[in-house]
């Protein structure tokens, strides 16, 4: 089992420095990832700061050496693959093949349906598989040309030849680790996970538990090809100072591979018009797994 931190983009503060600073701290403190969530805006009325979160994993590559760094999770029906590709293959190769890319449809009407992002949900459960497909192309650095359902690279028809090629191709092979989240009970995001590398599932009601990554393992098993290689199973939950690997052990036991620790606001009492509890939040990051 490994053991990664959890933040938010945003809150009273909240910057690129404040981020890279907590993810140093994770690993001075012993956590083997850091992690941000990626939004455009925060959940309540603001003003409240928010920060990019691939902005804020290029500083804190610059000021780590070991850790995992990436988002949880990046909604990639709103992200065009060919920026995405340069973005994760710029945070890989300036981390030396640290990123990881946590990926989702997205939700809230305030980052979709009222920026002109695609609605409908199935829609873009149709454009995340292509995106996926498209992104794992472009990671190699050889010549790509697609005609999609949503995506195109490539001239028109009757143009001159030409091909992206988005190059250099990241430090990882055969590519940055791609972990698809879903919601438990579901079925379709958990069949989307089992054709890459980790699943990050949640509960939109109750603790996750066990038997609950016990069930996901299970599922994930039956719908992935023996031969594809390694699967993280990343479990949520929130434990105190330095009780995450008493809290992981019954979900490492039932197939989990990583513990994420969710140091966020709301965690200690936090709501809009309230500074950040930033000191309680970093003393959680320091007191390590």
């Amino acid at each position: 089992m490994r053991y990664c931190v959890t933040v938010a983009n945003f809150g009273p503060g909240v910057d690129a420095g404040v981020l890279a600073g907590w993810a140093a701290d994770a690993e001075a403190a012993g956590w083997d990832g850091f992690f941000v969530w990626d939004h455009l805006f925060a959940f309540d009325d603001g003003p409240i700061d928010v920060v990019d979160p691939w902005m804020a994993l290029a500083v804190a590559a610059d000021r780590t050496s070991r850790i995992r760094l990436g988002t949880l999770v990046t909604p990639l029906p709103r992200r065009r693959p060919v920026k995405l590709a340069r973005e994760t293959v710029t945070l890989d190769r300036l981390s030396g093949g640290r990123a990881v890319l946590g990926v989702g449809m997205g939700g809230f009407p305030f980052e979709w349906d009222y920026l002109g992002e695609e609605p409908d949900l199935p829609a873009r459960g149709r454009m995340l598989d292509e995106h996926l497909e498209l992104l794992a192309r472009l990671w190699t650095g050889e010549p790509v040309v697609h005609r999609g359902e949503h995506y195109r690279v490539g001239p028109d028809e009757g143009a001159p030849p030409w091909a992206a090629v988005a190059y250099p191709p990241p430090v990882q092979r055969p590519r940055i680790p791609v972990w698809v989240a879903g919601t438990w009970p579901g079925t379709r995001p958990f069949r989307r996970a089992a054709r890459w590398d980790g699943v990050v599932p949640m509960r939109v009601e109750g603790a996750w538990t066990p038997r609950d990554t016990r069930d996901v393992h299970a599922y994930v098993a039956r719908h992935r090809e023996p031969s594809a290689g390694p699967f993280d199973l990343v479990v949520p939950g929130e434990s105190p100072p330095g009780g995450a690997v008493d809290a992981a052990a019954p979900h490492a036991e039932a197939g989990g591979t990583w513990w994420q620790e969710n140091v966020i606001p709301w965690r200690y009492g936090w709501s809009a018009g309230d500074p950040l509890p930033a000191a309680r939040m970093r003393e959680r990051i320091l007191a390590g797994p």
